[in-house]
């Protein structure tokens, strides 16, 4: 497993770190996920390459930085 770290600047509340987690979990229903309102910054421990993870944000309205 890999852990990512991706900036996420519009991720800004709880609705957004549901939403986030989702996201992840259609790629890699294994994942964890660790998301920081305050630093926009999303942890994830995966296996689908950080491309596909990425992917999945912007679809789900969450581009990354």
């Amino acid at each position: 497993m890999a852990t990512l770290q991706i900036t996420v600047p519009k991720l800004a509340c709880s609705s957004c770190v549901k939403v986030i987690t989702e996201a992840v979990k259609t790629v890699d229903a294994e994942a964890t996920i660790q998301a920081d309102t305050k630093t926009k910054l999303v942890n994830v421990e995966t296996q689908a390459p950080e491309t596909e993870i990425k992917k999945a944000l912007t679809a789900a309205g969450y581009p990354t930085a």
